[in-house]
């Protein structure tokens, strides 16, 4: 399975997680967010982004995870309806740090909150399997310029 990460370049070389919180993780609780496709690892980083931000020098990896990797998922049917609310932040970051700490498996698929019928994958880079999962290609990336006028 490939799936894509839009990092600063200077990260570009390599699959790390800053540990700062995000919707499925609390602080210091590390995992690396990855999208099932390009258009949506541009989605989620520009929401994220402001105009300027988005101005960076981005690079785009695609990151292949063996087929023989379990994975985890959490759908739709097992959040509430309001999942994707600021103040349930922290419930999907309770069910993130459980899923890095149970240590189940090195994958989890997690339903994006900008296109929820689609899906991200979080990597776990304490898991021993992490070791399995490469980058196998890293490309500059660019924002086009009409996005967030």
């Amino acid at each position: 399975m490939l799936v894509y990460r839009i990092t600063l370049t200077k990260y570009a070389n390599q699959l790390v997680a800053s540990g700062r919180a995000a919707r499925w993780n609390p602080n210091d609780v590390e995992m690396i967010y990855t999208a099932s496709s390009r258009s949506l690892a541009c989605l989620e980083n520009v929401v994220h982004r402001d105009k300027l931000g988005l101005s960076m020098v981005f690079s785009i990896l695609t990151i292949e995870c063996p087929s023989s990797l379990k994975i985890k998922t959490i759908s739709l049917k097992d959040l509430s309806v309001n999942w994707i609310d600021y103040d349930q932040m922290t419930i999907t970051q309770r069910i993130g740090e459980k899923w890095v700490k149970d240590n189940e498996s090195a994958i989890l698929q997690v339903p994006s909150s900008i296109v929820s019928e689609e899906v991200n994958y979080l990597i776990n880079p304490k898991h021993t399997d992490f070791k399995l999962i490469k980058i196998v290609k890293a490309q500059p990336f660019v924002f086009d310029s009409r996005i967030k006028l």
